[in-house]
């Protein structure tokens, strides 16, 4: 009996574990995070491809070698290499990046907290969004209407 209740339960998805991951799916910084995951790898091969494509061989040329990677090689005496030109790329990747990250995200969201601080030390609502009106509100505002009705009607006893 038991086990047809919880088999009936997660078919028709009301099992508290699957009630559990739904919600944990459904919170907004696992899909947020998600989102950025996914955004920050298409922007990484973005990058990639302007220093692989544009800087690698600019500089590469400045070094005479075929790429970065192989520009400005030092052979130690056991033959092993030191490559200077491939940490110098992704010093260029990791600027682009930081550079890119503060132009398109950082700066203008700082732009934006400045003006909504420049507003509400003047006394403007940063948004005019009308308070939602709750049950507690509503049922309040009853009992005052009440109380002035009550207050402002003679006495006549009830009506029936």
């Amino acid at each position: 009996m038991a086990l047809t209740k919880t088999v009936s339960q997660v078919i028709r998805l009301e099992h508290p574990v699957i009630n559990g991951f739904k919600e944990f799916i459904m919170r907004g910084n696992v899909i947020d995070l998600a989102v950025a995951v996914v955004i920050g790898t298409a922007f990484t091969a973005l990058v990639t491809a302007i220093v692989t494509s544009i800087f690698n061989p600019l500089i590469a040329a400045i070094f005479s070698a075929d790429s970065l990677a192989g520009a400005l090689v030092v052979t130690l005496p056991n033959k092993s290499e030191i490559l200077f030109g491939a940490v110098i790329g992704a010093l260029i990747n990791f600027l682009l990046i930081a550079a890119v990250v503060y132009l398109v995200i950082v700066l203008p969201l700082n732009k934006l907290k400045e003006a909504q601080d420049r507003r509400r030390s003047a006394g403007v609502p940063a948004a005019v969004v009308p308070d939602p009106t709750t049950e507690l509100d509503l049922l309040t505002e009853i009992r005052d209407l009440l109380a002035r009705n009550a207050a402002a009607a003679p006495e006549q006893g009830p009506k029936h």
